[in-house]
């Protein structure tokens, strides 16, 4: 897919804050009190293969950047604890799941590698035990390089994890001070060489942009250095400044921030060197190698997004265990609690009872699956056959069902965004930095300017 085209003039426009769309309705539409049955139903009448997300939420230390649901604490013993908990969950789901198997896993956090040798050789032998993991499934994990030995490392390859990434997020140190996230170039240089000779599947490295005192000079070097480690992924986020929201983020002054052009810059600057360096576009805010799975999905029209991002397999088959997961499976959304004592509590009073763990969560109606439909193919492919969509839907007008989309969308076709036909809607490579906006003129949930406060910029 080639690379989005920009125009600063569009930045004051259309940089407003809206959702990532990794699900439709969003996470603020759940509720508190949510049946049970339903969820029961759901799982029962899923497909007979799913994804398996596991939430490890400690930390050694506070990144002040983060958004993530984390205990910052040293106490290994916690995890301990939490593995207890996580296995009366897998419990609680494991006859419900009997006849289902496990093609995805991935670990995320919080920090994984947190977990010891033997902690984490516990917490997969307890997912084997409770779910039928396919022997080829991809298995992933997110890795702190600070806390990840080269011993570690060779033990999640026995464990079977075969696709691993990194949270590089920036190389230059000034900038990792800022964050409280200072690691050693050499280090992860030395352990993205040990992943490759361990044979692991997929190297993936996550960098974020936006981040406090990044400028052109410093990012283009640490862009040059992502490059020369020449993973099969790269992930690169905007970073979302909600200091209302969280604490750590008023550690650093705003006016370190890159202004909005100066951070349209730096993604655009990003683009142009991984797009050179032979890696495709994927998404929003992806890059892959040619041969990755990835990839190999957005060329043949099957790319999907759900709570972990583009994802290659499916957006409605996510069982989600741990403080705070969110599970979607056909058609419907749960989350655990956020907080990990009530999730301890939660899981106590589930187990007691036989029930299972949840804190709110969502039935999709018709419309809302119509929609999540819609938004999905638009923002991982950035085209919609409007005529195929119409005849799965049944839909008799299209146009006459979305009037208010299409009256939202008007300024995006005036300036070159968007392309509106009778059968197709195509994103312009100018309009695919918008996209998540393009998708927003669908939300029915999002129809007031001040819901969009909870969000991040879009760009």
């Amino acid at each position: 897919m080639k690379a989005p085209l920009w125009d600063a003039a569009l930045v004051a426009k259309y940089n407003m804050n809206g959702p990532r769309y990794t699900s439709y309705p969003t996470a603020l539409a759940l509720q508190p009190d949510f049946a049970l049955s339903t969820r029961v139903n759901a799982i029962q009448g899923a497909s007979s293969a799913l994804s398996l997300y596991v939430h490890l939420p400690f930390c050694q230390q506070l990144c002040y950047y983060c958004g993530c649901n984390k205990v910052v604490t040293r106490q290994q013993h916690k995890a301990d604890q939490y593995l207890t908990a996580l296995a009366q969950e897998m419990m609680l789901y494991q006859p419900l799941v009997q006849d289902k198997v496990i093609s995805q896993l991935h670990f995320g956090g919080g920090t994984p590698t947190f977990l010891t040798e033997a902690q984490l050789s516990r917490l997969l032998a307890l997912l084997r035990q409770h779910f039928s993991i396919l022997p080829d499934a991809e298995i992933s994990i997110e890795i702190d390089p600070r806390s990840c030995s080269d011993e570690k490392l060779r033990h999640l390859k026995q464990l079977g994890i075969n696709r691993v990434s990194f949270g590089v997020q920036d190389l230059d140190e000034t900038v990792q001070i800022a964050i409280n996230r200072v690691q050693d170039t050499a280090l992860i240089r030395h352990q993205v060489a040990l992943c490759r000779e361990l044979g692991f599947r997929s190297i993936n490295l996550d960098l974020i942009y936006g981040l406090p005192y990044q400028n052109a000079t410093c990012f283009a070097e640490t862009l040059a250095e992502v490059i020369r480690l020449n993973p099969d992924r790269i992930s690169l986020f905007s970073y979302a400044h909600l200091p209302e929201r969280f604490a750590a983020q008023r550690k650093f002054a705003a006016s370190s921030l890159p202004q909005p052009t100066e951070k349209l810059a730096l993604m655009q600057l990003a683009i142009q060197q991984f797009v050179a360096a032979g890696y495709q576009c994927i998404g929003m805010d992806h890059f892959a190698k040619p041969h990755d799975a990835l990839a190999l999905a957005q060329q043949a029209g099957k790319l999907q997004r759900n709570f972990q991002g583009y994802t290659t397999a499916g957006q409605d088959a996510l069982l989600g265990l741990g403080v705070s997961s969110i599970s979607q499976v056909n058609g419907v959304l749960w989350q655990n609690s956020k907080d990990l004592s009530a999730y301890y509590n939660d899981m106590t009073f589930a187990t007691t009872t036989g029930t299972l763990p949840a804190a709110r969560g969502f039935a999709l109606s018709w419309d809302d699956r119509l929609r999540a439909a819609l938004i999905s193919q638009v923002i991982c492919h950035f085209t919609l056959d409007i005529a195929a969509f119409s005849q799965h839907w049944q839909l008799t007008h299209f146009w006459q069902y979305f009037e208010t989309a299409l009256q939202q969308l008007q300024p995006f076709m005036e300036d070159g965004l968007i392309e509106v036909y009778a059968e197709r809607l195509q994103v312009t490579p100018l309009g695919r930095l918008w996209v998540r906006s393009i998708c927003a003129c669908f939300d029915a949930y999002l129809p007031q300017v001040q819901r969009q406060l909870q969000y991040s910029s879009v760009v």
